[in-house]
Parts: structure tokens; sequence; C-alpha cells
């Protein structure tokens, strides 16, 4: 069974139908009742360290079956709605991320709607304002919730880094003030990569067991894996310039932690970049080229070591990466216009 059978069968006619005035109902489709309040949506789970799932199938025109999960008992809502129709305004306390398993999904997000297709996806920030339109078009959509204690989590224990990773962690955690969303469009095979992702978390979700927490974090980590190596996302003027300097700082460390014997192709390796990228982002935030910027940190580490430690300098040389001592000073002389011992000795 596929993901689009599996939401399909728990909003199908097997599954217990709510009453239509059930309280619950409005957590799930909170039609739009007034154009000047704005509801803040609050996370549903009393644990912090859990994701939650909610499933719509658009079944047919003006039918909209809803469930959410995990559930004390598995359950349907059914919602009656005009085409067009759309839901209350409202934030979240919490990422949002918003996947079309079939058909197409329209949202207006910041006053501007926004259509997804088949295998795309949204992330919305926590302070985003934003409606969903209830259209008549056959289709069903999946909305995860991440709170953002397992948000945390998840982002502590991703040892490799990536661009999306570090975006979401720095750029929608910690602006608090900044309202923003991301739309994801996948390359070829990706969105079936995350449809077998999301359908094991789904079923986990739906039918919970012991060590289901391991479980749906372990999935988590892959649908975010899958997100920052197989989808594309495009960012307004700002966030490219917060996204470039969030990339920076991360291959900046990188490079200070691996300077001894690092090559351009371990950052590629590393970041998944073209070797260009390198050099033309640290000439833009340094003005110097990859080469020239790591022998910068290179000979700013021997100068540190020449007047902190006993080393010498043929050792001193050899641990910043420069096997040749005649290179060595050739290129300190430039810098510091001295050799190293008479840097040395005058600056202690």
């Amino acid at each position: 069974m596929n993901l689009s059978d599996f939401c399909r069968r728990i909003t199908g006619p097997d599954a217990r139908l709510l009453p239509e005035n059930h309280k619950l109902g409005a957590r799930l489709i909170c039609p739009e009742y007034s154009k000047s309040v704005q509801e803040v949506k609050t996370y549903p789970l009393l644990s912090q360290d859990r994701s939650f799932l909610l499933c719509w199938n658009f079944d047919s025109p003006g039918n909209l079956y809803a469930t959410m999960m995990p559930s004390p008992e598995n359950f349907c809502y059914h919602y009656s709605y005009s085409d067009g129709e759309y839901t209350q305004l409202h934030t979240h306390d919490y990422l949002e991320l918003s996947y079309v398993v079939d058909g197409e999904f329209h949202q207006r997000i910041l006053n501007k709607d926004v259509v997804f297709q088949k295998g795309e996806l949204c992330l919305i920030d926590k302070n985003c304002l934003h409606q969903d339109c209830l259209t008549d078009q056959s289709g069903v959509v999946l909305f995860l919730g991440i709170a953002n204690d397992m948000f945390t989590e998840i982002m502590n224990e991703n040892s490799t880094p990536q661009k999306i990773l570090s975006f979401l962690q720095s750029a929608l955690l910690k602006q608090k003030d900044v309202q923003q969303f991301l739309h994801f469009r996948p390359s070829a095979g990706a969105s079936e990569a995350l449809d077998d992702s999301l359908l094991l978390l789904l079923k986990e979700s739906y039918s919970p067991d012991s060590g289901s927490r391991y479980i749906t974090k372990g999935l988590l980590f892959r649908i975010f894996r899958i997100l920052s190596t197989q989808y594309d996302f495009s960012l307004s003027k700002e966030q490219k310039q917060t996204m470039n300097w969030i990339v920076f700082e991360e291959i900046s460390d990188y490079i200070r932690a691996h300077f001894r014997d690092i090559t351009i192709q371990d950052l590629v390796n590393e970041f998944h970049y073209q070797e260009d990228y390198f050099n033309r982002l640290i000439k833009r935030k340094t003005g110097l080229t990859y080469s020239a910027y790591l022998q910068q940190i290179r000979l700013e580490r021997a100068e540190h070591l020449l007047v902190s430690t006993d080393k010498s300098i043929e050792a001193i040389a050899d641990s910043v990466g420069y096997h040749n001592k005649g290179y060595f000073y050739k290129l300190f002389q430039e810098k510091y216009e001295e050799t190293p011992a008479s840097y040395r000795r005058h600056t202690r």
C-alpha cells in the first residue's frame, strides 16, 4: 500500500466518523469566521518530543475528510465546504510541513496565493500568517507538525552540515520576528523517496507502539535529509543573504578545524557544492580566494604558536600544513615582513 492509498484508507468509510459538531472538528478544519482575527494554533500534544500528523482527504467536490495522529483512538472527521472557502487566518507555535500527496493544494501565505503541486512541500515558520483554501479538486494533503524541542534535537544530532538544515535552524528558529515560508520542489525520484519515509512515519503515528518516539525521530531525520539533498527551494533576496552567511560560517568553521590537510574536494564532499561555489562565496565574504583564505588561516595559526609555545619553527610549519620549511618562511615573511624567528624574538 502506497502513501496515497493509506491516507485514503484512514480517512475513508471504515474509520470511526465523528459527529459534525464535535469539538475536535475546529482543530482539524477551522473555517473562516472573521477577516480580522488571527488565531495562534498551539501544539496539540502534551509531549513536546513527538511530532503529529494531520491528514486531509478531498474525497469529492465539497467533501473533506480529516484525521489526526497519534490519537488514543483512531477517528475521521467530515466537513462540507464550498469551493474557494478559506480556513481562518492563523499561525502556529511550532513548525508545520505540508506535503501534497495527490492533486494540488492552495494556500494564502502572507497575503500571497500559492499553489503546491503533487510531490511539493511547504515549510511554514512559526509566526507566518496563512490560510488554507478548500477547492473542488480531489487530492490528499499531509500536514506534519514538529515541536521545537524535537526539531532542535534532530538538528543537534545531524553530523553532516547541510544547507537546508542550517537554514532551518538559524533562519527559522532563531529569527522569531521574521515571517517566512519555504516552497520545496522535488528533483527526479525525490518524491518517491519522501513518500516511502512519510508512509512509515504515518503508520508509526497511526498505530504507535513501544519505541515509537525513537522510530519517529529517525524518520524525521531521514525526511529532512531527503529535503536537504533531493529538493530545491527558492529564497527571497533577504533570505539568500542570510543563507550565504550561514553557509560561509559553516565552511569557515570547517576549514579552521581541518586547515592542516584540507583540500577543496573535502569541501565538495562535505557541503555538496561545486568547487567554484566556494571560491565565489569566500571571495564575496573576505575578498580572498579559497587558497589565499586557507593560507591566511594557516599563517595566523603559525603566528599564534610562535608566540604562545616553545615548539620549533619546523614543527610549527608542519603542524599548520607546510612541509617545506623554505616555502613556509617565504609566505610568513611576505605576510609579517620578518622571519618567523625574528617575529618570535621581538613579540616575546
